[in-house]
């Protein structure tokens, strides 16, 4: 795929998170993902035939500017002295204020993605393998951090940011996010009740 077709793709899918975001699922067509992108008519359908595709493409791109928002800078150092867990808390603590503060409609557009996931199974498949590739980074630091059991911590850790995440978003502390200081509160004890547990 060429540079300037991947960057067309990239609008696309762009423009069809915003679409999630303001409209819903029911507001994404080809039409209305070429007016947001501000593309001739008919674009879209060039690029993802069918809805299926737009979907994908949608779905490819959010783990794309996610990776950007919740991936650390630099991986944190869980070898340094003191708490290990310290290091993760702050890099998860940075990245949960980050995407909260600064990426709601992202947000709301992910939720959207998740749901329509579980109706359209080769939809479920690109969704799996995006989450995995913030799942096994995170295993790996709880196993820096001596987690004896990094698998099952982790979807812990996970089930503890998605619920944060959700809450502040859609449930019912949407007005109102936790600053970054209640965050790290909350993730350096639920960290510290895996690792020293």
């Amino acid at each position: 795929m060429s540079t300037r077709t991947t960057s067309r793709l990239e609008l696309i899918a762009d423009a069809a998170l915003t679409l999630l975001a303001e409209r819903g699922m029911r507001g994404l067509t080809h039409r209305a993902v070429d007016e947001t992108a501000g593309l001739p008519q008919g674009s879209t359908s060039n690029l993802a035939r069918t809805r299926a595709a737009l979907l994908e493409a949608a779905v490819r791109r959010l783990a794309e500017r996610e990776a950007a928002v919740l991936t650390p800078h630099e991986m944190p150092d869980t070898t340094a002295p003191g708490r290990p867990s310290q290091a993760l808390a702050d890099a998860l603590t940075l990245a949960l204020h980050r995407y909260l503060s600064h990426h709601r409609p992202l947000l709301v557009a992910r939720y959207e993605l998740a749901l329509e996931a579980t109706r359209r199974p080769e939809l479920r498949a690109v969704h799996d393998r995006a989450g995995r590739a913030f799942r096994e980074p995170l295993a790996a630091m709880l196993t820096a951090a001596g987690s004896a059991e990094p698998e099952r911590h982790v979807l812990s850790l996970v089930a503890w940011c998605d619920g944060v995440l959700f809450s502040c978003t859609a449930g019912q502390f949407h007005a109102a996010a936790p600053t970054r200081e209640e965050l790290h509160t909350s993730c350096t004890e639920l960290l510290n009740s895996m690792l020293n547990g």
